[in-house]
């Protein structure tokens, strides 16, 4: 694998690492953070799946656009079209005030970008 996808790919982990932990906070937890760092996670193993197949991608937190540049070459990752088209909204909605995350945004933004690892990452096993 390409080292700089496997770089990617612990960017990524790091992200999902840190949703996880902040939606377990008891006190005061940042669902904002956790919407946050779902949709970077999924971005980056995005990013990494691009990069493992030497397929060139502008500076973006489209995550449907970047799927876009997977789904020629991979038919099968058009499942995450919606998921993805979801997830890239908490790149900036939470980020500045007048809009805050719920528990309930949190949980599914975490479980959405899980999905995406999961798929992406066995996509990138299977070459």
């Amino acid at each position: 694998m390409n080292p700089l996808t496997v770089e990617w790919i612990a960017k990524a982990e790091a992200d999902l690492a840190t949703a996880r932990r902040e939606l377990r906070v008891r006190k005061s937890p940042n669902y904002d953070a956790v919407c946050f760092h779902s949709q970077q996670g999924a971005e980056k193993l995005l990013k990494a799946a691009l990069t493992e197949r030497g397929l060139s991608f502008s500076k973006t937190h489209d995550l449907a656009r970047l799927l876009g540049l997977l789904i020629p070459e991979h038919p099968a990752l058009a499942v995450l079209n919606d998921i993805c088209s979801d997830l890239s909204a908490y790149a900036v909605e939470f980020r500045y005030p007048g809009e805050n995350a719920t528990k309930a945004m949190a949980r599914i933004a975490l479980k959405n970008s899980e999905l995406v690892h999961e798929e992406i990452l066995a996509n990138l096993h299977r070459g």
